[in-house]
Order: C-alpha cells, then structure tokens, then sequence
C-alpha cells in the first residue's frame, strides 16, 4: 500500500509544499524528489590547459619569486586563499596587502558578461552601453528578492562579471589582473614577463602551440599566457567539480541530518533568513546544478575593516562598482557601494567573509545579517557619545544605495530579529554540506 509523505517547503521550486507518493517510505534526511544533475564531461587536460597549468604555478612571474597564481588561489582551499588574515600580502617583499578579500575562482564556468539590468533572452538585446543601461534603471521600481522566487531578479542593477566589481568579463582578462598588480604578483611589465616566459621551464609547450613567432611579439605572448591559464581553469574538473553533500543530497545519493535540513528550510524561508534570495539553491532550468548565486551587485554596508593598510586613510572608501579599481561606471552612483554577490560554495572553509574580509566567520556573517539593522551596536563600533556608527565604509551621500528591501535587511531597530542562535548554527550546519569533496552514499 503506498504511504502519503507530507513534505515542507524547501523553497525556490523545490519540494514546495508538494505531496507525494512513496514506496517505500523515503528515508529520513532523504531528498524524496531526486533531481538529475548535469556535470561536464571529465577529459584529460589539452594542451592549452596544460601549458596553462604550468604557469598558473608558476611563481617566478612575481617580483618576489615566490608568488603564483595558486599561492592565493589555493587548490587545497578551493581555490581561495590559504591564509587567514583578510587579504593576502603581495608584491616585492610579499609585505603589501592586498585591496580586497581573495575570491575563490571556482564555479565561474557559466559566468556572463558584466550588464546592468535582467539577463536578456536575446545577446543581441544586450548591445548598449553600460551608460545606457545604467540609466534605464535609474527611478525604476526596485522588486523584492525573496527565497520562493522562481526566477532571477528583474531589478535594474549590476551583474556578471568577475572580481568584486565586475571589471573582467573573460578569466583570461582575469588572469592579467593579479600578474601586473603591483601589491599582488607584482609582475612590473608586460615587457618583464614576456622575457621570463621566454625563459621558462614550459616555453617549448609555446613554441609546439602558437610557433617560434610568438616569442617576437611581446604582447601576444603575454596574451596567450593569460588565455592559457583561463583554460586550465575551464578544463580542471576541481575548478567545478560539483561535489558537495548537497550537489548529492539532490541527486537522492546522500542524506542530511536533521540541522542540515533545518539549516536549508531556513535559507530558504523568506521570512528567515531568506539567503536563497541572492544565492540561489535550485537547479538552473536546464538541470545544472546551483550555483549558490544570482551574480547580481548589492550594497549591503559591511562594516569598516581597520586591519587594512587603505582604511588607514579615513577619506578612502571601497565602492565597488564605482571605484576605485573599477573607473568606468563611476558615474554611476547608484551602484557605489555595490558588490557581486560571491557563490556559497566553499564557503565554510574561508576564513575572510565580504569584500573587505571584515568577517573571521560564519557565525560573525550570520550575526550581521540577523541584526545589523534591529541590533546594529552589535555589528558595528559605537562613538564616544554612544551612537552607533552604521554602514560606516560608506560615505553617507551613498547610504541611500544600501539594501533595507530584500529579508532579512527589512526590520527595523527594536524588531524581533529574523534568527535566533540556533538558526544560526542550523544554517552554518546547511553551509558545510556545500564543501565540495564528499563521498555520496551507495
């Protein structure tokens, strides 16, 4: 005889208040509606990727001879940074911080273009000017970003794009970034490191690809090495392997224990804390698995981080989109302060949270999330005269661009906050399942 399973609302499109029939009973902790997932294809390495490999651990590149693209990007951090300070220390004396928190580079294999605006159907609808866009949006009516939502925000704001603020629209261009920072690789010129890769171990593997020429064109060579490397990092199955408890909880192949499903019920509920919202937990419509991001830029006013050389200056401010790195939509102010929203996965294994690495831990990211805005004393500093100093790593002409719509961030001083600590330490236990690396049951 069969049995009626009544099932909770997992939210986003998955198992939303569905009935079903089983047989047998699911087991407890079961996903009762397994999903198939699509991974790509593992294949050996080609060569582009090989030679890109090589280069991607290639420290001689750097001033200091002891810094490569992996010494950040760590393969034994899922890519992220090894350390747990909240930048990385760069350039020639490996002394200089860096500007921002190190992101992981997993998962950007389907990461579109920088826009300003919804994903359009049409790429050729998506031909104007950031400028354009930009101003499209402006007084445009700004749409609740809640957990049950089927499909990504329409709202007029930034997305795509790689970095904190979108400058790289291609990991090639991406790659180029850290080599010639003078605080991070610290490569000094394109005319330096073309004359190394001349030099190196692998510089056979450029003259088999691109011929002997390539050496004689200084800017090409350096070109193809940075196009190299964001091959190796599409072809290595490790940059997106898929992996993690959850990947295989929707596949029906693992189990979560009673915190982990609590910990997704209330990262799902939009009346909690609502972090499916902007990290979306469902399969795309075409069956790949979720990347725990909708990509889109917010101003969620993280607190000053005073362990940075730059906050050093009490007149600098990290704008994201609008600067100081980025210098092409500064104009725009009603980004300032903006920052793509970074995928989930991984992310219990960090040790700096937000663009500023103002955040050691989950527990302290949770804690700003639940009362930055009913108990803001408890996320940020108080003055001398006791007043709290909210969004204080915004100026206050571009605190008006801080998100008081989307939950949790819609309550109010004195408001019931929207988790307790044991919501908390269930959706921590929900964030470890995203680690990738886990063995799935038989």
């Amino acid at each position: 005889m069969l049995r009626r399973t009544i099932v909770w609302s997992l939210g986003a499109g998955l198992l939303a208040g569905a009935v079903f029939a089983t047989e047998p009973q699911t087991l407890p902790g079961a996903n009762p509606k397994p999903v198939h997932l699509i991974r790509r294809p593992v294949a050996p390495l080609s060569a582009m990727a090989r030679l890109g490999r090589d280069i991607f651990f290639d420290a001689r590149l750097s001033s200091s001879g002891k810094i490569a693209c992996a010494s950040c990007h760590s393969p034994d951090h899922a890519y992220g940074p090894p350390n747990d300070g909240p930048v990385m220390l760069g350039g020639p004396d490996l002394t200089l911080q860096g500007a921002r928190a190190v992101p992981s580079l997993t998962y950007l294999e389907r990461q579109l273009d920088f826009s300003i605006g919804p994903e359009k159907e049409d790429e050729n609808d998506n031909v104007a000017g950031l400028a354009q866009q930009a101003e499209a949006g402006k007084g445009a009516v700004r749409f609740e970003k809640i957990a049950t939502q089927t499909a990504q925000s329409a709202n007029i704001v930034p997305q795509g794009g790689l970095f904190w603020d979108g400058r790289a629209d291609t990991l090639q261009i991406q790659a180029s970034g850290p080599l010639l920072d003078p605080r991070e690789m610290d490569g000094g010129s394109v005319e330096i490191i073309a004359e190394k890769l001349r030099n190196a171990p692998y510089a056979k593997k450029f003259a088999a690809l691109f011929g002997e020429r390539v050496f004689k064109d200084t800017k090409l060579l350096v070109t193809e090495a940075s196009f190299a490397v964001g091959r190796y990092q599409m072809e290595e199955p490790s940059f997106h392997s898929y992996t993690s408890k959850y990947d295989y909880w929707l596949e029906g192949k693992a189990r979560l224990s009673e915190a982990e499903l609590r910990g997704l019920r209330l990262f799902n509920d939009p009346q909690k804390a609502n972090c499916a919202g902007c990290h979306t937990s469902q399969p795309s419509r075409e069956g790949y698995p979720p990347r725990f991001t909708d990509t889109q830029y917010e101003a969620l006013g993280a607190p000053r981080n005073l362990a940075l050389t730059d906050t050093g200056n009490p007149n600098y401010y990290d704008l994201g989109v609008c600067g100081p790195i980025r210098k092409d939509v500064a104009l725009q102010t009603q980004f300032c302060g903006m920052f793509k929203t970074p995928s989930l996965r991984n992310t219990a294994i960090r040790h700096a949270y937000f663009h500023n690495g103002v955040f050691r831990t989950l527990q302290q990211v949770l804690d700003f999330y639940t009362f930055r805005d009913t108990n803001p004393e408890k996320v940020y500093p108080v003055d001398a005269d006791g007043k709290v100093q909210k969004y204080n790593d915004i100026p206050l002409q571009y605190q008006a661009n801080v998100d008081v719509a989307d939950p949790p961030f819609n309550r109010h001083r004195g408001d019931q906050p929207a988790m307790t600590p044991q919501d908390e330490t269930d959706i921590i236990a929900f964030l470890q399942t995203l680690n990738d690396g886990y063995s799935p049951e038989e």
